[in-house]
């Protein structure tokens, strides 16, 4: 897919990029009076310079301001190649009444950089393709099964929803927004399918997300992921693929307790209250049961923390991909400083995996060099 590059305007030497400017503000979450503030610059000032064909370029000393303002390095403020863009209706915002503008735009800043990753890993390693089908217009839990027949799951518990996005070439990412209101969220950029977690999350619930995100993929590719309607579809998906109700079904007739409930969750690695539901749904529980339970959940707190709860799942994509660096003497830090980015936005997008030392001297895939290729298993 091509790119669309900004018209950036020349400074000696070097060219200053719009695009990326308005990336670092919205990712810092500050508005143009607050940078202005920083820089010593007026407002409008400010949004002049975010223009694609702003009339003339910030003195070098205004931008080593706005770098030291927003911790973002001089280089990338004055890298020319122009940040993908990503449309709000794409994105599969799931609390978009509840969020902020601002925490909206950062969100979304997060996922343009993920693209930028992206990028790079794609020109440096052979990727996994994307097999994700296309199950628009099918019912969330006919495409559900279709799907656990299409890639071959059976009735079987999921072992590691992170794991099985990533064998089907789903760019998987973290998020560290200190919010609620991103939880998760998902997009399609071309051919390519993102996927994004908060790490805030409890893993019973990102594996709920992972699976609800799917969920959007499959059933809004090409439309707009957002809206009552379109939530409640993800969230049936997702509480078929992760509890298939021919799995849940046999415990009807059973006598249902907080305590045995909370001894099944592990079945299934899911939270208290997404089996629950689950079982109303799959007519396992019956109206009184189900009040009663959800009473006694509510009282236990199980509606935001779990009772022994299991461990937050991880990528295995980016694990192998920075041992790889790893092994070439490469470290998460200089990993940044390559892509021109800071150490935070790169450690908070791929799970905070730590490695050691890195040259990226040589280019990975340079005429005569085999790029290294990943495979990921369930």
């Amino acid at each position: 897919m091509s790119r669309k590059r900004s018209k950036n305007v020349k400074m000696p030497g070097k060219r200053f990029n719009p695009s990326r400017l308005k990336l670092a503000r919205t990712r810092r979450q500050l508005t143009y009076k607050a940078l202005a503030e920083k820089v010593g610059l007026t407002s409008r000032m400010v949004s002049e310079y975010e223009k694609e064909y702003c009339s003339s370029a910030p003195p070098e000393e205004t931008v080593k301001a706005f770098s030291r303002a927003l911790n973002y390095p001089v280089n990338f403020l004055l890298e020319e190649e122009a940040i993908e863009v990503i449309e709000k209706d794409t994105v599969s915002f799931r609390s978009l009444k509840s969020m902020k503008a601002a925490q909206e735009h950062a969100a979304i800043g997060a996922g343009q950089i993920g693209v930028l990753i992206n990028d790079f890993l794609e020109n440096t390693f052979q990727m996994i393709p994307s097999d994700v089908p296309d199950y628009g217009g099918y019912d969330p839990k006919i495409a559900a099964q279709m799907l656990r027949t299409e890639w071959d799951l059976g009735n079987a518990s999921i072992g590691n929803m992170i794991h099985l996005l990533e064998k089907h070439g789903v760019r998987v990412f973290s998020l560290a927004e200190d919010t609620q209101s991103v939880d998760a969220f998902s997009f399609w950029k071309g051919a390519t399918p993102y996927v994004f977690l908060n790490t805030k999350k409890s893993g019973e619930r990102s594996r709920f997300d992972a699976a609800h995100e799917l969920g959007h993929l499959v059933l809004h590719k090409g439309g707009i992921p957002q809206g009552r309607d379109m939530e409640v579809e993800a969230d049936r998906f997702a509480a078929e693929l992760l509890m298939p109700e021919v799995t849940v079904s046999p415990y009807k007739g059973s006598t249902f307790t907080i305590e045995s409930i909370l001894k099944l969750k592990h079945n299934w690695k899911v939270s208290a209250f997404a089996l629950i539901v689950q079982m109303k749904r799959s007519c396992v529980l019956s109206e009184w049961q189900y009040k009663s339970l959800v009473i006694q959940a509510s009282k236990m707190g199980l509606r935001t923390r779990e009772i022994d709860g299991i461990e937050r799942e991880s990528s295995l994509v980016m694990r192998k991909i920075l041992d790889t660096l790893s092994r070439e003497g490469c470290s998460i830090s200089d990993l940044a400083k390559h892509l021109k980015l800071p150490v935070d936005e790169v450690s908070s997008l791929v799970f905070k995996h730590s490695v050691v030392n890195i040259n990226l001297g040589r280019s990975s895939n340079s005429a005569g060099q085999k790029r290294p290729h990943l495979t990921v298993v369930k």
